[in-house]
């Protein structure tokens, strides 16, 4: 389970980072956490996102070359595949959003919205490939420092797509709430009758 766990990590960071190195080069800046000129809401948010997710990475390798699974096999094997899971819904969700990828809300920079692909699914495909790692690898390797730190990522990851949320309803207005009229925040579609109202 340990090269398992390996390869999720390589996996996800390798898409994270290789995705920020080739926009860069187009001259994107694409980590914009906390990087807002205002000291608000938002800021701070980004700025504690910011911390826990580099804090989790530590914690999360640290997991995978000291503990040994100790949960049923059963779990072990599903947080393998939710791990798996999860590098493969992030890696979909950055191509995906092409140029217009960021990570954090991008004041200045102009994107498209896009709805097309896995965001015809999800609102949120990237932050729910960061959950399904996070929770993979904690039922890979669980241990309360890494539950700890899990949870915690993952609940300033939910508290950033809120932010993120109302960002986008300024900038997109109506044509992005007819979206999230449609789409879920993390996974599914909602039926026709309830947006057609």
């Amino acid at each position: 389970m340990k090269i398992t766990g390996i390869a999720i990590l390589l996996f996800f960071y390798a898409v994270y980072l290789g995705k920020m190195l080739l926009q860069k080069r187009k001259g994107i800046q694409t980590d914009q956490m906390a990087k807002g000129e205002e000291k608000d809401g938002v800021f701070y948010t980004e700025m504690i996102l910011k911390i826990a997710t580099y804090a989790v990475v530590v914690v999360e390798v640290v997991s995978v070359f000291t503990v040994s699974p100790g949960l049923p096999g059963w779990a072990v094997l599903l947080g393998a595949f939710l791990g798996l899971a999860g590098d493969a819904v992030f890696a979909t969700a950055v191509v995906t959003m092409k140029d217009s990828w960021r990570a954090g809300v991008a004041e200045k920079d102009k994107t498209e919205m896009v709805t097309g692909g896995i965001y015809r699914i999800s609102r949120n495909p990237a932050f729910l490939g960061f959950d399904c790692v996070y929770a993979g690898l904690l039922l890979m390797f669980f241990n309360l420092p890494l539950l700890l730190f899990s949870v915690f990522a993952m609940t300033m990851l939910h508290l950033q797509i809120i932010q993120e949320e109302r960002y986008l309803q300024g900038v997109f207005g109506e044509a992005y709430m007819t979206y999230k009229s449609r789409v879920c925040r993390y996974l599914g579609r909602r039926g026709r009758k309830q947006y057609e109202r």
